[in-house]
């Protein structure tokens, strides 16, 4: 029978595979006609009736955009809609999420010295977070209070920096940083499913039954793509962070949270700036340069929590597994140089990606991940610097499987 950790890994790559193409496709149209929208020449007066229009060379040929403010004359039949993009790229991180933080709950989402949760409990925390934010956000956005774009989005700041500080008092500091990347991305995809889509279905159906389409759909789903547009950076930052320690194992993970989220504002204005001609303010870099240090500096404080000594749930089980303590033995001393508060060795500042294999407990609760990254596969020590003996990686994969049946 097939190794099922390895069938879960296989899983979680090509999961991973998919998630990373889908918002690829997604964040590549996505600035794409962010840049095309501000940088149309709208001083033309064309005949179509067109607000604007753009020409563009690429791949050897050369293109002829135009916008329509409302909508043409008449519908074309082969109307293109981007939406499979932003779907695809949620659906797909929403399986991540089940996959890697709900399945494995008690190593990645749940700290005990954060927040003492069931697994039942995490999982329905952070379902809910998800659901409400957007449900308060939307309602938010339809408020008068959301006619006003730049107190909206001020407003819309200072929630993500209240989430930010709620999910690092509750998971895991990995599992802050991916929840609130998670988060921002369920507004944005909602955005495009329940609003943006929406507007330009009731726009469509106006222009084919012959009634003139109401302006507003189309001001509405521009807003809501604008704010699209400053998060998708910080976006990106959350779901790489987990694999950089130092972006989520300090205590002020939710400040740093708090910077990117500016940094993202930043940078977006400098492009969206320059797409639309509107100058060319090079000072969004120096102050992106200043945010980033300030993270960097942020990121040097105190980064690790003790870990309770007493393994719980599944960590027990291995804990208690026939070749424990050879098991133990080994990962002390091939593996705990560089998986320590302070590694011994030369040139590692903090152990990778945040994984400390120094107590019992610790190594009880890595069970999974030293098994496939140590016995079943080669992966770890990196060359194996350590000098790993086979026998070592079969004890390894003795161990695991006698305590998983």
């Amino acid at each position: 029978m097939y190794d099922l950790a390895a069938i879960g890994a296989w899983l979680e790559f090509a999961l991973r595979w998919v998630h990373v193409i889908t918002a690829i496709a997604w964040i590549g149209s996505s600035f794409y006609f962010i840049a095309l929208d501000l940088g149309l020449h709208r001083d033309r007066n064309l005949a179509s009736g067109a607000d604007g229009e753009e020409w563009q060379v690429h791949g050897g040929g050369f293109y002829h955009v135009q916008k329509y403010l409302v909508a043409p004359a008449a519908m074309p039949d082969d109307l293109i809609w981007f939406k499979w993009e932003s779907y695809s790229t949620w659906l797909s991180g929403f399986a991540m999420l089940i996959l890697v933080y709900y399945l494995g709950a008690e190593f990645y989402l749940v700290d005990p010295a954060v927040m003492d949760l069931a697994a039942w409990q995490a999982i329905l925390i952070s379902l809910g977070s998800l659901g409400f934010g957007w449900l308060a956000y939307d309602r938010i956005c339809k408020s008068k209070f959301g006619d006003n774009n730049t107190r909206l989005m001020l407003a819309l700041y200072l929630i993500l920096v209240g989430l930010a500080y709620f999910y690092t008092h509750v998971f895991t500091g990995r599992a802050a940083m991916l929840h609130l990347g998670a988060f921002t991305a369920t507004i944005m995809s909602a955005n495009v499913f329940f609003i943006i889509m929406p507007n330009q279905r009731i726009v469509v159906a106006d222009l084919k039954a012959g009634r003139v389409p109401d302006a507003k759909y189309g001001k509405i789903a521009k807003q809501r793509s604008t704010h699209n547009n400053y998060l998708t950076l910080p976006v990106i930052f959350m779901m790489l962070s987990n694999h950089y320690p130092l972006a989520f194992s300090t205590e002020w993970t939710w400040l740093i949270a708090s910077l990117v989220f500016l940094m993202g504002v930043t940078i977006r204005h400098y492009f969206n700036s320059v797409h639309a001609r509107k100058g060319n303010p090079t000072w969004t870099w120096a102050v992106t340069a200043v945010l980033f240090i300030v993270v960097m500096w942020l990121s040097t404080a105190p980064m690790f929590r003790d870990e309770p000594e007493e393994a719980q749930g599944a960590a027990l089980r291995f804990a208690e597994a026939e070749g424990f303590e050879a098991v133990h033995d080994i990962v002390l001393g091939r593996c705990s140089m560089c998986h320590a508060a302070e590694p011994a060795w030369e040139g590692l500042l903090w152990p990778p990606k945040g994984v400390r294999l120094e107590t019992e407990a610790q190594i009880a609760r890595a069970a999974r991940a030293i098994y496939l990254q140590a016995g079943l596969g080669h992966a770890m020590p990196p060359a194996n610097l350590s000098f790993i003996e086979p026998e070592e990686r079969a004890k390894i994969v003795a161990w695991y499987q006698a305590a998983v049946k």
